[in-house]
């Protein structure tokens, strides 16, 4: 029995759906505990593609319950657009659970998201203006509304209706967008009405199956580095996706967790603005986005992309306190002349090892690099680490000395089984 987290440890976008696709084969329960339908899982499973959003990757094992924990904030079209996505190719979201405590983000937050960035100008943070953010304000000001209140039909449309109100004078006087009260009234009420056999007191559930040994699997969205405490905040989310936000928003106690994947490519990426130490605005740069297919899967962004930096992981190893390391997406390097990790920083001359605790500061750092000779040869595929080219060892071997945990598992390919694991 035991409970895993899996959580990114770099901007996101690291492959976290395909490592826990691979570990929810040996777990019951796959729980998403925060963000919302900003973030992109996709899974490779055989020549079939699935982008999800919300749903958890487990869905697409018959002995999985996917739960989408009290953490989440949940767009209700975009869950009903992914479940009949689902559905109309075989997979089964009959098992789905949604919680009751989780917070439903409506037409009023994502107008006002996007009268927000608006008014930024040139200051813009890059959010996806999916309303993510004005549905954890709500939430905070206790002015939100609940999966859970759709039970009640009666009170749900006259909630809905009472705040649909109040949020469009909010809207105008931002210069946002209108809507119209009534029809979303009327959407949200039939939306209610589907939404109503998913929901579910998931805190007891998740407590229940840990109390009959079941493996519970806790999977976060967007990275460490997008925390909104412990990323490069202004540019981060709206939620804590870090190890710790696995307890809160699931309502598992911290003892509770066993086991911290923490998930990095082989390389760097980022949407958005921000400072980025590694970054390549090169050819290289261009060649990463290029090889590895760096576009957003929610929002199709081209990402920013550079060398691997173990500053940013040795950071993320003590914030989520990882217990080891998935590196993804090694392949993309094949065809490189050399490859570079960033082992250190310096800032005015000096060396250091430390992330800086300021985006300021991050701004003005001059990355070191360890450079490795490139291993020009395909590594796609390969399950066994032993197969691995020399170089590609190599880079293994300083992520591990860097951070001082084990890489436990290495992606060499979008494929479902394109995966080193090493025991």
């Amino acid at each position: 029995m035991s409970v895993t987290v899996v959580v990114g440890t770099q901007w996101g976008d690291e492959g976290k759906a395909k490592v826990i696709d691979l570990l929810a084969a040996s777990h019951s329960i796959v729980a998403r505990y925060q963000g919302g339908h900003n973030a992109g899982h996709t899974v490779v499973i055989g020549d079939q593609k699935y982008a999800l959003q919300l749903t958890p990757s487990g869905v697409f094992y018959d002995s999985v319950t996917p739960v989408i924990g009290n953490g989440v904030v949940v767009d209700l079209p975009t869950l009903f657009k992914e479940i009949d996505s689902l559905e109309s190719r075989g997979i089964s979201t009959a098992r789905l659970k949604v919680s009751s405590l989780a917070h439903l983000i409506f037409p009023w937050h994502q107008a006002i998201d996007a009268a927000l960035e608006n008014a930024r100008g040139e200051a813009k943070i890059g959010t996806t203006l999916k309303g993510i953010g004005p549905a954890y304000v709500d939430k905070v000001k206790r002015a939100g509304i609940r999966v859970g209140e759709v039970l009640n039909p009666a009170e749900f449309e006259k909630k809905v209706r009472e705040r649909a109100i109040a949020a469009r004078r909010e809207v105008s006087d931002i210069g946002g967008d209108t809507f119209d009260v009534e029809q979303v009234v009327t959407d949200f009420v039939a939306y209610a009405k589907r939404l109503a056999p998913y929901v579910a007191d998931t805190v007891n559930l998740l407590h229940d199956a840990r109390e009959r040994g079941e493996n519970i699997l806790l999977e976060g969205a967007q990275a460490t580095f997008l925390d909104v405490d412990h990323g490069t905040y202004p540019f981060v989310t709206s939620s804590n996706p870090i190890s710790g936000g696995a307890a809160v928003g699931t309502g598992l106690g911290p003892r509770h967790i066993d086991r911290v994947v923490g998930i990095a490519k082989a390389y760097t990426t980022r949407v958005g603005m921000g400072p980025f130490p590694s970054e390549l605005t090169n050819d290289l740069g261009d060649k990463l986005v290029d090889i590895g297919r760096e576009f957003g899967t929610v929002t199709g962004r081209r990402r920013r992309t550079g060398w691997l930096d173990t500053v940013m992981l040795r950071h993320a190893m003590r914030v989520n306190s990882l217990t080891e390391i998935a590196l993804t997406k090694l392949d993309v390097l094949d065809t490189f002349d050399e490859v570079k990790v960033c082992v250190a920083y310096k800032i005015n001359g000096e060396v250091v090892r430390n992330y800086p605790d300021t985006v300021e500061r991050l701004a003005s750092v001059e990355p070191v690099y360890e450079t490795l000779p490139g291993w020009n040869s395909s590594t796609e595929g390969i399950t066994d680490f032993a197969s691995l080219p020399a170089s590609a060892q190599a880079l293994v071997a300083i992520v591990e000395r860097e951070t001082g945990i084990p890489v436990s598992m290495v992606g060499t390919g979008p494929a479902r089984d394109a995966m080193v694991v090493r025991s």
